[in-house]
């Protein structure tokens, strides 16, 4: 039995006669083909997760960068600017801005780790599903001869 037709024993047709059963999400209607991004297939790729991984872990490098080019831009003020009401702003801002830097590098290199590791275990899925599809597909028929 088609799919389709298992689908609208199950569940009733969900359209007009002439279109298959189909389903929708959160009560949306599918696109054309029934898959989100033109086609049928739901279909994980690891290759989105690792780029947005390796963006992740450039954005760590760069506040790194960014917290030592900020010490290095410090050094000194405090002692030039003594006696100034501006010396004591300084310090304050200094912290707090590389408390803040801190927080983005050390989310960054949080993230660069679990989004590399979402999209390889995507496609592990992926792959494993493959796999469980092609070991239950049933043997193509013998071609008759004739």
């Amino acid at each position: 039995m088609a799919l389709n037709a298992q689908w609208e024993e199950l569940f009733g047709a969900s359209g007009p006669p002439e279109q298959p059963a189909s389903m929708t999400l959160a009560g949306l209607p599918g696109q054309e083909g029934g898959g989100g991004s033109g086609g049928p297939n739901l279909k994980a790729d690891e290759g989105p997760w690792h780029s947005a991984g390796n963006t992740a872990g450039e954005l760590r490098t760069s506040t790194s960068t960014s917290l030592t080019d900020l010490d290095s831009a410090n050094e000194g003020v405090t002692g030039a600017t003594a006696g100034f009401d501006s010396s004591a702003a300084l310090t304050e801002i200094l912290g707090t801005w590389k408390s803040r830097i801190t927080s983005v590098r050390d989310e960054c290199g949080r993230l660069e780790s679990a989004l590399k590791s979402a999209g390889r275990d995507f496609g592990e899925r992926e792959t494993d599903t493959r796999r469980k599809i092609a070991a239950e597909a049933p043997a193509p028929a013998p071609k008759k001869e004739g």
